[in-house]
């Protein structure tokens, strides 16, 4: 028990602008107040709010009645298992309960319920007397921890259950009266904050119907400047498209003035290059195969790749590349691992050539 004790602790522009006009005249002419028909009754919009807050106030009286009601039906079916239990399995079950440490909850498998229920068998146990007694603090504090959290219905489980405990408990008084205080408290706040819900929902009201009526006029004034710019747009709208179809023209001759250009300057580099340095002139010192990847070579997979290599003037791999693999993600890594360990004799100026390197299984 000591134990115990020690473990407790979140066109198109017009048209549009003239529908929209419609539609403001359409939506100003709707919502107009309709005059009074001479003779008829005035509804009274006072009566309806108030039998909705009634009905309202009704459906959770009675919502709240009918959870007291399965909570008291629920509590009355635990305790009627709990007495068919024989002494035994209770003693065992609260043993558990507190190894557990499930002292007060949840409710109906806590050791106190099962402590209660083997009092009753049992009311000369002065083990189980003991064990009440020493679980009730637990119990006291528990209530009032559920009273600070205004967690009333667990606060009314936890007092009833020091009531059954010990009828004369001295904190029984004062958590019957914090909890009555607090239910109290909390009626008057939500009473005051449904007021207080109700003129913000009022004041809501009036500043979003001012705000339709200042709508409804921006509206009707943007769609009248609208209809009487949509000639104008119209007219703008095809000198702007052919200015950009000449644009367009424009950017598309100087693109391709610039890609002519630039095919011409690397051509001119390329044949430079190889009449300093011509690929025929690369002699090789060491040309390692190529690994054969294991998968394909299971599978009996046969390939080539082609590769572009650029080889330095010290004679080594400067740069590869792949440009055709057939088949396609096979041989690439294993041919590229290869022929960037090739070397050639040293060259006056650096060299890009092409290779194709055939994979085959046989």
């Amino acid at each position: 028990m000591q134990a115990v004790r020690q473990t407790f602790q979140s066109t198109k522009l017009r048209g549009f602008a003239a529908l929209a006009l419609l539609a403001a005249l359409a939506a100003c002419n709707k919502q107009e107040p309709q005059p009074a028909t001479s003779g008829a009754a005035p509804a009274g919009p006072a009566t309806q709010p108030a039998a909705a807050e009634t009905a309202a106030t009704q459906t959770a009286a009675e919502q709240e009645q009918q959870q007291q009601q399965q909570q008291q039906q629920q509590q009355q079916e635990r305790e009627t298992h709990l007495k068919q239990l024989p002494p035994e399995e209770l003693r065992e079950l609260a043993r558990k309960a507190l190894s557990e440490n499930r002292i007060y909850t949840p409710a109906g498998d806590n050791a106190v319920e099962y402590y209660l229920a083997l009092r009753d068998k049992l009311p000369n146990d002065a083990s189980v007397n003991s064990a009440l007694t020493d679980l009730l603090p637990y119990a006291v504090i528990a209530a009032e921890q559920s009273i600070g959290r205004q967690d009333f219905e667990e606060a009314k489980r936890l007092s009833a259950m020091i009531g059954k405990v010990d009828p004369k408990a001295p904190a029984l008084p004062r958590l019957e009266q914090s909890i009555a205080a607090g239910e109290q408290a909390a009626a008057q706040r939500a009473i005051v904050d449904e007021a207080r819900a109700k003129v913000e929902a009022e004041a809501r009201a009036k500043a979003l119907e001012e705000q339709r009526v200042i709508q409804q006029q921006e509206q009707q004034q943007a769609a009248a400047e609208a209809l009487a710019a949509a000639q104008q747009a119209e007219q703008q709208q095809a000198a702007a498209a052919a200015e950009r179809e000449a644009a367009a023209q424009r950017a598309a001759e100087e693109e391709r003035a610039r890609q002519e250009a630039e095919a011409r300057a690397q051509r001119e580099a390329a044949a430079q290059t190889a009449s300093v340095t011509p690929a025929a002139s690369l002699r090789a010192i060491s040309t390692p195969a190529p690994r054969y990847p294991p998968e394909a070579l299971r599978a009996g997979t046969a390939g080539e790749v082609m590769v572009e290599i650029t080889v330095g003037t010290d004679g080594s791999v400067t740069n590869a590349r792949v440009v055709r693999a057939t088949p396609t993600r096979v041989f690439d890594r294993e041919a590229l691992n290869a022929v960037r360990r090739w070397k050639f004799e040293p060259i006056s100026a650096p060299v890009t050539i092409r290779r194709t390197i055939a994979f085959n299984p046989n």
